[in-house]
């Protein structure tokens, strides 16, 4: 019995128990459906949190100013001031490690256009500190070293502080006032989304360094800033780079070896890689999950085929009796269960993209389906048929022909 043979009597004896058939791969198309689905839940998560990750910057590192006490209350991080303008400039040159460093002042501001106003976080620095962020300008242009040496009165906007206070109105060039001093809008940084915590990158106003000093934050030491953000040269020195800022600040800083730092380095891309790690690992544990359906599926196939070698056992003996050997009936249920299996693979693999897509819309969750995920599915639908369906097989094709055709 050749192979296309055997193929063609599979179908028939599927073909007259279509109702069981059915049935039978139901098991299967759901655990394809479910596998599929939860992989691109999975994935899309992943993927979103990459691209925080690169809306971030990349290999970035945050110097944050030193804490207080204050009546046996401490307070966080950056309460006070205590880096300097300064020693951004002598992290840049002396740090072999980093790439750009940028010191930085913020602070929330109102800003008013005409009748319109919004409230917004105002970042002051260096145009150092947009390279750190990989933020380019998209119209206009961006803060260069003249007006951070001039103090000019310019400022770039996120695309949430355009659309607040200029709608569909280009913003470049018209005036806006913050603080109650008038500031010429130069530029609109490109749209940058929301961080894994959901704080709105787009929702600042960038300005210069000496401009927020003088005019918005009133520094009560002059020269001093809250934070300074640093690039490292690449992600294979991020931890030779927090070494030397530690060792260069506290050298500059007069710390002896018994007192602590009074400030704090905090490496945010790491923070944000192992969100993305806990992204690919809840990907794993759902497709895991959604895994056990195929199983449950597969042991559907395998007690559909049982019951299926019970009730064909005549036949089986018809058919060794007239000359079909022990591995013809064996490739004959093989491909009946493959069959199976394959069909409700392809169903399943249908319900798992529509299920994704659904999921996207209506839950704003998302998703994200790969060539591999559901070439993956449909291999481990196939090969859960073949697992399950070798047993049966196995047992139909070692009958006695003799005993078989006596069967009623």
């Amino acid at each position: 019995m050749n192979l296309p043979m055997t193929f063609r009597i599979a179908y028939k004896a599927l073909g007259r128990n279509k109702m069981r058939s059915g049935l039978t791969m139901l098991g299967i198309i759901i655990g394809v459906g479910a596998v599929i689905a939860m992989i691109a839940i999975g994935s899309g998560a992943k993927a979103r949190i990459q691209e925080q990750i690169a809306s971030m910057g990349s290999n970035l590192l945050i110097v944050l100013s030193g804490s207080a006490t204050s009546g046996g209350m401490r307070f966080g991080s950056g309460s006070v001031p205590t880096l300097t303008v300064e020693d951004s400039k002598a992290i840049a040159a002396e740090c072999s490690a980093v790439k750009y460093s940028a010191p930085v002042l913020q602070g929330v501001t109102q800003v008013v256009n005409g009748n319109q106003n919004w409230s917004t976080v105002t970042f002051a620095s260096t145009p150092e500190a947009l390279l750190i962020r990989d933020w380019p300008v998209v119209r206009g242009r961006t803060v260069i070293q003249s007006d951070v040496e001039g103090a000019a009165k310019v400022c770039l906007l996120g695309q949430t502080v355009v659309e607040n206070l200029f709608g569909d109105v280009d913003p470049v060039g018209q005036v806006v006032r913050i603080k109650q001093f008038p500031f010429t809008v130069i530029g609109v940084l490109s749209v940058k989304g929301q961080t894994t915590w959901g704080q709105d990158q787009d929702d600042v106003v960038y300005v210069p360094l000496t401009t927020g000093q003088r005019l918005l934050f009133g520094q009560q030491f002059p020269g001093m800033v809250r934070a300074i953000s640093v690039q490292a040269t690449g992600p294979d020195v991020m931890n030779l780079a927090e070494e030397q800022i530690i060792q260069l600040l506290r050298q500059r800083h007069r710390i002896r070896a018994n007192q602590e730092n009074d400030f704090s380095v905090r490496n945010l891309t790491e923070a944000m890689s192992a969100a993305e790690e806990s992204a690919r690992v809840m990907s794993l544990l759902l497709g895991a999950i959604a895994s056990i359906s195929l199983l449950v599926g597969g042991i559907g196939i395998m007690n559909i085929m049982l019951v299926s070698v019970t009730e064909r056992t005549r036949e089986i003996g018809i058919r060794m009796a007239v000359g079909a050997r022990g591995r013809d009936i064996l490739y004959q249920f093989l491909i009946e269960a493959l069959v199976l299996s394959l069909i409700g693979g392809v169903i399943g693999i249908f319900l798992g993209v529509g299920a994704s897509q659904l999921i996207a819309r209506v839950f704003k969750w998302p998703t994200l389906i790969s060539f591999h995920a559901l070439l993956l599915s449909f291999s481990f639908a196939g090969g859960v048929g073949v697992f399950f369906g070798f047993y049966p097989a196995r047992k139909a094709a070692n009958l006695d022909p003799i005993e078989a055709l006596r069967y009623e």
